[in-house]
């Protein structure tokens, strides 16, 4: 499985997830939870270590690999995101499939397909350009240091602030799954599914960066944009 990585920029800095982010972590999302409502969001300190140990269950079964989202200006937890769905391909298609996966491809085997997901952010840290940068970040390790082929990602398809933001990266939507799953009030919903190819990647960095210098400038003047 992939190794955890701390992935450092100007604004924000992701840290491997660990039980010491525990009482950081409950803090943050006790900051504002209106802005909840579509993701799963731990609510107290046994909330946080709970959350916290089931990311590294699945990290340690090579499922996901998680982060704490670090402020780099005063290192402050303002929320969480991880790679997940890491998918394995192993060479020819041939039938039974054998799948590679990170028990049987190496210690140090890396996915050539990925999603980032399980992502959410303190209120007072949205419209900053933490969450932007952070998927910069993530985008960036995956596929310049990875080399994988696609990136995807997902949003509860009512979630629309959500799909704007994924929108916002470049990232094409394929589709909705209709009546996919319960959301968190639930409710039945659907999914939107959105991805990014390795032959996207040059475009969807330049489109990500040329927005980060937006955010920047509208934050020297004082204004928050949607991140």
């Amino acid at each position: 499985m992939p190794a955890p990585v701390i992935l450092s920029g100007r604004s924000v800095r992701l840290e491997p997830l660990t039980v010491s982010h525990a009482p950081a972590l409950a803090a943050a999302a006790a900051a504002d939870r209106t802005s909840y409502a579509f993701t799963p969001v731990p609510h107290g300190l046994d909330a946080a270590h709970a959350y916290i140990q089931s990311a590294l269950a699945d990290q340690e079964a090579g499922l996901s690999l998680a982060f704490a989202t670090v402020r780099a200006a005063d290192g402050l937890v303002v929320g969480s995101t991880r790679f997940c769905e890491l998918d394995y391909w192993d060479g020819p298609v041939v039938w039974p499939p054998a799948p590679r996966g990170p028990l049987t491809g190496g210690a140090d085997a890396v996915p050539d397909a990925a999603e980032i997901g399980a992502t959410w952010l303190s209120a007072h840290a949205q419209g900053t350009g933490i969450n932007t940068e952070a998927k910069l970040l993530m985008f960036q390790h995956a596929f310049d240091t990875w080399r994988v082929r696609r990136i995807s990602l997902r949003a509860d398809a009512r979630n629309t602030r959500s799909r704007a933001a994924i929108e916002r990266l470049g990232a094409v939507c394929e589709g909705v799954r209709r009546v996919h799953t319960r959301g968190l009030d639930g409710l039945v919903r659907g999914t939107a599914f959105y991805s990014v190819l390795d032959e996207e990647w040059p475009m969807v960095r330049h489109t990500i960066e040329q927005r980060l210098a937006r955010i920047r400038r509208n934050a020297n003047s004082g204004r928050l944009v949607p991140a």
